[in-house]
């Protein structure tokens, strides 16, 4: 059951921002999208008490529990971050707004980028595991909790890949190629 809540909640976010954003920039009904946008985290409190209505009922916490955690956690730390990228695209495709830039490239722009998204990605983890915690204590039943552990140490692996991905960008900067770099360096005389 978990799991079809999991991918009604998926599809309802999308439906949401697109409500938002059509509504902003096909109707032009600025308020009004505002408030379609900001009702964006609703979707996560409707899987929050789906997921607790489950447990409270005396269902054992299965891997389908800590999936809804794990999308929760990190719906909470890639939502913003994914409404203002969708915003900016509906902007230049819908509003006539400027294409938006999308993410650095080359250097210590793209090593800053990648250590945003691992905090990102950390948060995320942090908020899921928490969540799967809380749970555990919730339920009080460690027979009926055991598989929610399991998803705890899934996160510290997600959180290790993370950070070993945004060192690599720190140590090994991904360079400019040389014709570019010859373009910008000419264009700029």
């Amino acid at each position: 059951m978990i799991v079809t809540v999991i991918v009604a909640c998926e599809v309802a976010f999308w439906a949401v921002l697109a409500a938002g954003l059509g509504a902003r920039y096909l109707l032009g009904l600025r308020r009004t999208g505002a408030v379609l946008l900001a009702c964006v985290p609703v979707v996560d409190l409707v899987l929050l008490a789906a997921t607790a209505a489950d447990l409270r009922a005396g269902a054992a916490a299965d891997w389908q529990h800590g999936l809804a955690a794990v999308y929760l956690g990190f719906s909470v730390a890639y939502g913003h971050y994914l409404v203002r990228w969708a915003d900016g695209h509906a902007a230049h495709r819908l509003g006539g707004g400027p294409k938006p830039a999308g993410p650095p490239k080359y250097g210590a722009a793209r090593t800053r980028h990648e250590w945003a998204m691992c905090g990102r990605t950390l948060a995320g983890a942090a908020v899921a595991a928490a969540l799967l915690q809380v749970t555990v204590w919730w339920v009080g039943d460690p027979g009926r909790t055991a598989v929610l552990g399991e998803w705890q140490t899934r996160m510290l692996w997600v959180c290790g890949i993370s950070v070993v991905v945004a060192l690599s960008y720190t140590v090994w900067p991904k360079a400019e190629p040389r014709a570019r770099a010859e373009e910008k360096e000419t264009a700029s005389r």
